[in-house]
């Protein structure tokens, strides 16, 4: 089985900025620089098989190149956060992207939930959740970072990463890289 996602990586430059907000973290665990990515479709896990399907589906997705940009930092869990997140400034590209990636899921056979799309990239995990005093002190930590701001840079690739659930948290690997088609290009 493998446990699989696409995403979009982050350059360096926007990484070592959301790196830097990472500083001075009051609780959670955070994530390591390598790992920043916006998730178009989380698969799960799934056979060899499957997750080939998947890359003959995503290699024949043709949609333009965009820019993105990071704007504020956030939490996700009303009642208990459970992650800090960057959160990603709206980009129809992103948007009609994220689609095509989804309708090439399903079209391998990948049962993807209907979940709101919310394009973020996560920055620390709390595993049990925040609540109380914790959870104020998060939400005071991320009102500090409303002002991070990384970007625009150009998307013009997305990837198909293995994730593998390790003591540390999870480690990525890149399994196929698809290039974008240039701009205005669909």
């Amino acid at each position: 089985m493998i446990r699989a996602f696409v995403g979009i990586p982050l350059p360096e430059d926007a990484s070592r900025k959301l790196g830097a907000a990472q500083a001075g973290l009051p609780s959670g665990r955070p994530v390591p620089e390598e790992n920043f990515h916006v998730t178009l479709a989380f698969l799960g896990e799934h056979p060899g098989p499957v997750i080939e399907d998947v890359h003959l589906e995503l290699a024949a997705i043709r949609a333009p190149a965009f820019d993105l940009s990071i704007a504020g930092v956030g939490l996700f869990g009303d009642n208990r956060h459970r992650v800090l997140y960057a959160a990603v400034a709206p980009e129809p590209g992103l948007t009609h992207l994220r689609e095509k990636v989804a309708q090439a899921a399903r079209g391998a056979g990948v049962a993807l939930p209907r979940a709101r799309f919310t394009p973020h990239v996560t920055l620390a995990r709390f595993n049990a959740g925040l609540a109380g005093e914790a959870a104020q002190e998060m939400r005071d930590f991320a009102a500090r970072r409303m002002n991070v701001r990384a970007g625009p840079f150009a998307v013009e690739e997305f990837v198909l990463y293995r994730s593998t659930l390790g003591r540390n948290g999870p480690v990525y690997q890149e399994m196929a890289v698809y290039p974008m088609g240039g701009r205005g290009t669909s």
